[in-house]
């Protein structure tokens, strides 16, 4: 146990995480340089293109130290964005230490302040680690001064790296040796282990992800999962070094994986504790919480006889990822799809991607909705993600949704634009203060549903990409909440359906108004699109017929024929009206979606 050490990396998105995971794997040589590959623990496409981590990885990195001894470093790398937040604090629960990573260019952000806390919370030895100075733009020592005023760290103790140039990776590597503390725990006491990921593998089941903080764990041990008690046997333990190396056994303070015949990944839940079933530890790890679901959107197929394979895809998806929670749902304007649960936008765009991607599918997604509690008149309360199951708002006594605590931290001179857009977005001002001479952190607490649009992106571009965004949930609060429905010729559009709050049922209604009108194509009658409330028209558009001119062969003579013609059109045009349906293309769909993401 002296000479393990067990250790995570923690940043902003972009600060370079992947790469320094990279450097560490190649200085260790544990991966051959014709096997090597940037981005190495990012396994998918996704991560890769995008520069993100989505699925944390973990992997043991064998290293002589000066005083010639083995250490067996093990890293479990985290996710970084705001959506996975759950998933950070499960793997910080597993390590004694962490490398706190701090861009020279970019400096303190807002996910490198919550991970920093996340950290704290867990009493883990923080050690910083000022990256990318390398570069033109870096300025190490704004950066020292903002670890020290914003982090309260020291800044003389920061690492100087640059992991793209490999300068200061022995140097990191002799840190996480001389000041991570070995980790603490008896091997002979009863099993206690925390799992901290799972994935699917299609020919021996889920692999799961645990550390060992007491006791023995070995192939044929009969094992419990202390939050659902379900109870297997154990295959194989190991330990990971890009592939798998079995061992005899893992023992505490070690970090490993291990089969027992799991079919699926859902009977795994992060952050539960594994023990023995038939000699129990006495209590599970603490932390542990069942992943909830914050987005709520409709996945529908483009062409109808593709459900077949959108419903296997969602199938085989959720074998690899536990908190996508899916069920039945059917459109009259889209046919059948699924209503899907996520844990944010990023989570709902990574699915998209990966359903569109690894399985070949064309795929509609309804407007991302948010959960509602509805206080009805006969005494009963219902939570509703769906539109189309939007009661009677007779019926209603009031509604209340789900807000946000913000936390943005911009350059003092976004603060206008910044603030302009919060409370544009119903948001309250709770606090700002300077983290530096010319950084400020703002805290907004704003409704979910006014976020998960496109506020990231709006933030994004108001603040030039220097505003950082992160946020967590508070409580539920009244609200006005009325659904919005879009008629096409008369007719309901199930699938355009969104419930709004009062306030921005208007300016919703005319822009998605103003979105068919582009994408739905003439016909040859006249075609009205209204948004509405109940039966009361908010917004309006037409678009205008196609029209032949019948009186052209009318040249001179009297005007009564011409006009004998245009009522004769005119009728007709009035029963083409009545028996015509209005084509609506898949594109208008996607459009009107489209319209909040500018």
């Amino acid at each position: 146990m002296k000479q393990v050490r067990n250790f995570s990396i923690i940043a902003h998105i972009d600060h370079g995480k992947s790469t320094l995971s990279d450097r560490l794997i190649q200085t260790t040589d544990i991966v051959s340089e014709r096997d090597f590959k940037d981005q190495l623990l990012d396994t998918m496409e996704i991560e890769r293109e995008r520069g993100i981590t989505i699925k944390s990885q973990t992997i043991c990195l064998p290293h002589t130290a000066k005083n010639g001894k083995v250490y067996y470093l093990n890293l479990i790398d985290t996710p970084g964005h705001v959506d996975f937040t759950y998933e950070v604090s499960r793997a910080l629960a597993s390590v004694e230490g962490t490398l706190l990573l701090v861009d020279a260019s970019q400096g303190v952000e807002a996910q490198t302040l919550a991970n920093l806390f996340l950290a704290m919370e867990h009493q883990l030895e923080i050690i910083p680690v000022i990256n990318k100075i390398d570069l033109p733009s870096a300025d190490i020592e704004r950066v020292k001064y903002q670890i020290e005023e914003d982090l309260a760290l020291d800044p003389e103790t920061a690492i100087l790296t640059s992991a793209k140039e490999g300068i200061g990776i022995e140097e990191v590597l002799g840190a996480i040796i001389d000041k991570i503390p070995p980790p603490k725990g008896d091997p002979d006491a009863r099993l206690t282990a925390l799992i901290f990921d799972s994935q699917y593998d299609p020919f021996r089941g889920t692999i799961v992800y645990f550390r060992v903080f007491d006791g023995t764990i070995k192939a044929g041990d009969t094992i419990r999962f202390m939050s659902n008690q379900a109870v297997y046997k154990v295959e194989e333990v190991g330990i990971l070094q890009i592939i798998r190396k079995p061992q005899k056994s893992l023992s505490a303070g070690e970090v490993g994986y291990m089969f027992a015949g799991i079919k699926t990944v859902s009977d795994i839940r992060c952050g539960d504790t594994i023990t023995h079933h038939f000699a129990p530890c006495d209590a599970p790890m603490p932390g542990f919480k069942e992943a909830k679901p914050v987005v709520f959107s409709s996945i529908y197929p483009v062409a109808s006889d593709e459900y077949e394979e959108l419903a296997t895809a969602i199938e085989k998806l959720k074998l690899n990822d536990a908190s996508l929670i899916y069920e039945k749902d059917s459109s009259v304007a889209l046919g059948f799809g699924f209503r899907c649960g996520f844990l944010g936008l990023l989570h709902l765009e990574v699915v998209q991607e990966r359903l569109e991607r690894e399985y070949d599918l064309s795929l509609i997604l309804t407007a991302p909705s948010v959960c509602y509690e509805l206080f009805m008149d006969d005494g009963d309360v219902i939570t509703i993600d769906n539109p189309a199951l939007y009661p009677d708002p007779s019926k209603i006594l009031k509604a209340r949704e789900p807000f946000i605590r913000a936390s943005i931290i911009v350059p003092d001179s976004y603060m206008g634009p910044v603030m302009k857009l919060c409370l544009e977005r119903r948001g309250i001002s709770k606090n700002y203060q300077y983290l530096t001479s010319n950084r400020l952190e703002m805290i907004f607490e704003l409704p979910l549903s006014e976020v998960v649009f496109d506020f990231y992106d709006k933030l994004k571009s108001v603040t030039q990409g220097y505003g950082s965004f992160d946020y967590e949930m508070l409580d539920y609060r009244e609200t006005d909440l009325v659904k919005l429905d879009i008629l096409v010729n008369g007719e309901r559009v199930d699938a355009l359906s969104q419930i709004v709050h009062k306030e921005r049922a208007v300016e919703r209604a005319r822009m998605a108004c103003e979105k068919l009108k582009e994408e739905i194509p003439r016909h040859m009658f006249k075609i009205a699109i209204q948004g509405t409330i109940g039966a009361k028209i908010i917004a309006r558009t037409t678009i205008s017929a196609f029209r032949k001119d019948v009186t052209a062969k009318c040249y001179g003579g009297d005007i009564t024929r011409k006009r004998k013609l245009l009522e004769k059109q005119k009728k007709g045009k009035k029963r083409m009206k009545m028996v015509g349906n209005v084509t609506i293309p898949q594109s208008a769909f996607l459009s009107v979606l489209k319209a909040e993401k500018k």
